[in-house]
């Protein structure tokens, strides 16, 4: 399965960036392999709306999960509509992240709330 993980910088190694909008890295991973790319998010200086555009990159990836700590109302809308699942990960590394949510110890956020 394709995954994405908001990531502070590239790689595995990376500490997990909570802001999904504006973070600066996306992590795709293939969680049966493990292969990864690291994309630098491009709307993480847009003026406004960067929420619901880092959705949409994100869908283009052809991925089926998040794994992130903060998303805004208009961010879960998007990917809500595009039936992407979204998992809080907050704090470490994207590789412990990606682990957590194989064992199936991370939380899926399926409501409407802010998260900050």
């Amino acid at each position: 399965m394709m995954i994405c993980v908001t990531a502070s910088d590239k790689g595995l190694s990376a500490e997990i960036d909570p802001r999904f909008g504006r973070c600066r890295f996306f992590i795709f991973i293939d969680t049966e392999t493990m292969q990864y790319r690291s994309l630098a998010n491009p709307g993480v200086s847009a003026a406004g709306g960067a929420g619901p555009q880092a959705a949409q990159f994100v869908a283009d990836q052809k991925v089926k999960v998040v794994l992130t700590g903060q998303v805004g109302p208009n961010a879960l809308t998007t990917l809500n509509t595009l039936a992407i699942k979204i998992y809080e990960a907050t704090g470490g590394t994207v590789e412990e992240a990606v682990r957590q949510f194989r064992e199936g110890s991370l939380k899926e956020i399926l409501d409407q709330r802010i998260r900050f």
